[in-house]
Order: structure tokens, then C-alpha cells, then sequence
């Protein structure tokens, strides 16, 4: 899955990295996004723009905004049969920016946090799909998922699940703003090559969404028991 991730890349480097229209105002940089906030997504629109959303999709057709915190992500393998996804798949699709993820390693009772990030520094873009729920009285909430593959390499050794990450290559076909059918779009949904990223060992920190600060992306040493004898 993706639980948390992070976006620090300045206005210009986003404008540059995924051909914007205009680029975006006030980006605060972002150490510790969790579900249900807010976050920035490229909608397939005309025109391709940073605009802001809720994470964790919220059909159109929902009845209230809880549905969001139960689809913070989509499974690549069911996005094309799933009600909650499917027309989103064909019709909504955007890309999430992010400069890395986080994931838990567990061995026995402990749960060590890791940061993933490209190991060139780009931008990563996750493919994502949003939709946009209007409530009976109040300002339509627009809101977004995104969506996870099979774990590559580097990633299986924390979780069996990570994030769609999209090349370049692929943005083009991913913002078509015209309907675009599920077979052409299936082939992207795969795990990106792992010599794309790197993963180091951080702070717990980032187990609370109150942080959100350089702190949580530092590396930090693991300490091993010491087996020698004396």
C-alpha cells in the first residue's frame, strides 16, 4: 500500500518535471502527508495544472465523505472491475507528485520506517485517479487515490505493495482528458525498475502526522545487538 509520502520539489522543478501550463503557487514543502489530507494532483484536464484534493477517494456518487478513508489506495490488479474505480479509470485519472514514500519493515514486535525516494532525486509521479463528491449544501470536495502494484525489489523487502510510479513516457497517456479504455491504460500499471530507487531507515517520527519536518526524511542508523562475547 502507500500510507504516507512526501512532496518538496519547488514550484519551478514541478512546472519543468510534468510540463505544467503555469506554475503552481505556494507549495509548502510537505514531510508527512497522510490520508484524508490535502494533497496536489495533476487532473487530465485541457489544460495540465497542480490542483488541490483530498487524499482518499470519494466517489461522486457516495453518501458522505467516509468512503475517503477507506480508499486512500486502488489495487492495479482489480482498478478495472471495481464499481468504486472503474469509471475513474477511464475517465479520472491523475498524476500525484511526490519526492518519496514511506514504509514499515517489520521483524518480530518492531516496526522500523524506511523513506523511498528516486535515486536521481526527480519527482516521482504516482498514477492516481480522483473524482469530485458535492455534498447537499457546501463546496464540492474533490478527492483522489492512488493507485499500488506488486512490490519491485527494493520495496519487497518492507511491504509487498508500493505505488504505481509512472515514467515520463507515460504521463501523456495517463492525462489523455478524453475517455480512454482500461487495456490501454492496464500495461503502466506495473512496478516500477528498482534501480530507480533507494530506501534508507528514518526516524519514528513519521509514525505521527503531527510531524512535518525535515526530521522525518533524515537517515538513521539501525542498531544491531552486539554478539560478540567478551
Amino acid at each position: 500500500m502507500c500510507g504516507r509520502f512526501t512532496l518538496k520539489t519547488t514550484p519551478q522543478r514541478l512546472r519543468e518535471r510534468f510540463a505544467l501550463a503555469a506554475a503552481p503557487d505556494d507549495v509548502a514543502p510537505r514531510y508527512n502527508i497522510a490520508p484524508t489530507q490535502p494533497v496536489l494532483v495533476i487532473p487530465n484536464r485541457t489544460r495540465r495544472l497542480l490542483r488541490p484534493a483530498r487524499w482518499g477517494l470519494v466517489p461522486h456518487w457516495a453518501a458522505d465523505l467516509s468512503a475517503g478513508a477507506r480508499m486512500i489506495n486502488a489495487r492495479a490488479e482489480t482498478v478495472a472491475t471495481r464499481p468504486a474505480f472503474r469509471t475513474a479509470l477511464e475517465r479520472r485519472r491523475c498524476l500525484i507528485p511526490a519526492d518519496g514514500f514511506y514504509e514499515w519493515k517489520r521483524e518480530g514486535r518492531q516496526r522500523t520506517p524506511f523513506y523511498i525516494r528516486s535515486r536521481d532525486d526527480e519527482p516521482l509521479a504516482f498514477a492516481g485517479l480522483w473524482d469530485v463528491w458535492r455534498p447537499a449544501d457546501g463546496e464540492p470536495i474533490a478527492s483522489c487515490t492512488i493507485v499500488t502494484t506488486e512490490a519491485n525489489e527494493v520495496v519487497g523487502e518492507l511491504h509487498d505493495r508500493m505505488p504505481v510510479i509512472l515514467p515520463p513516457e507515460a504521463y501523456d497517456a495517463w492525462l489523455q482528458p478524453t475517455p480512454q479504455h482500461a487495456d490501454v491504460l492496464m500495461p503502466w500499471l506495473a512496478p516500477c525498475p528498482p534501480e530507480w530507487l533507494e530506501a534508507y531507515p528514518v526516524s519514528s517520527l513519521v509514525n505521527s502526522p503531527a510531524n512535518e519536518d525535515p526530521a522525518c526524511i533524515a537517515p538513521q542508523l539501525i542498531a544491531h545487538p552486539d554478539h560478540t562475547s567478551g
